[in-house]
């Protein structure tokens, strides 16, 4: 996997010296890996130079395993428009032990706008998602998490009081819906709900700028809440 994020951030053919310090591995082991990748047809070379680059099959591969995705493929019209409605971010987020790994993430279509990519890890305590993975918790079992957890501040707003943190999603929990406000990243506000897909939990969030998010939390909560029933009621 080091070998295919050292060409998603390089954006460039390379040769195998070139590959291995972007990956991080010594030659030897990147030569083993590019051997084993060209036989299997996951890498090619491009020139003279023999600058290796990958070929579409890893991009085949990952869109039949999408096509599969025990939730995505349901998902996706309801974030499509939740992401129209609100012209922000849309997250799907789930609870991997003490982090949130996103699933997916629609991007807004404004310039200015809270980007990330799927597989993104993010602390359970910093954002909406996370707290709303958190509100499905019964409150002894949560309060006794948190008092076990570390709460590190991600930004200068970040929720670091264990208590404080209980006391917020326990009063959250009684209008359905979670926020966040510049807690994991500066200046970015986001509104989460959970929601119950294929006997799982999964958070949907939206996320934006302050000055946009800020004068919208009470609407953006309200169209997520209308989303959040109608996957669960299974309307399309």
């Amino acid at each position: 996997m080091g070998i295919f994020e050292a060409f998603e951030a390089e954006g460039r053919p390379m040769t195998l010296s070139e590959l291995s310090q972007a990956a991080g591995l010594p030659v030897s082991t990147s030569h083993g890996i590019v051997r084993v990748l060209m036989e299997r047809g996951y890498l090619y070379l491009t020139s003279r130079r023999k600058d290796l680059f990958p070929t579409r099959r890893l991009y085949d591969m990952a869109e039949k395993i999408m096509a599969h995705d025990p939730y995505l493929e349901r998902l996706e019209p309801f974030l499509e428009t939740l992401r129209d409605a609100t012209q922000e971010t849309v997250i799907v987020g789930k609870r991997q032990h003490d982090e949130i790994v996103y699933l997916r993430v629609l991007e807004g279509p404004q310039t200015i706008r809270y980007s990330s990519a799927a597989g993104a890890l993010k602390p359970l305590h910093s954002t909406s998602i996370g707290k709303a993975m958190l509100s499905r918790v019964a409150l002894e079992e949560l309060h006794r998490q948190l008092a076990q957890a570390p709460l590190p501040a991600v930004t200068d707003h970040t929720v670091t009081s264990h208590e404080a943190l209980f006391e917020e999603i326990a009063q959250a929990r009684e209008h359905g819906y979670f926020v966040t406000r510049g807690e994991s990243v500066s200046d970015v506000y986001a509104v989460a709900v959970p929601v119950n897909v294929n006997r799982d939990v999964l958070g949907i969030a939206v996320a934006g700028p302050r000055h946009r998010m800020e004068a919208v939390i009470e609407r953006v909560a309200g169209l997520l809440l209308d989303v959040q029933r109608d996957i669960e009621r299974g309307n399309p």
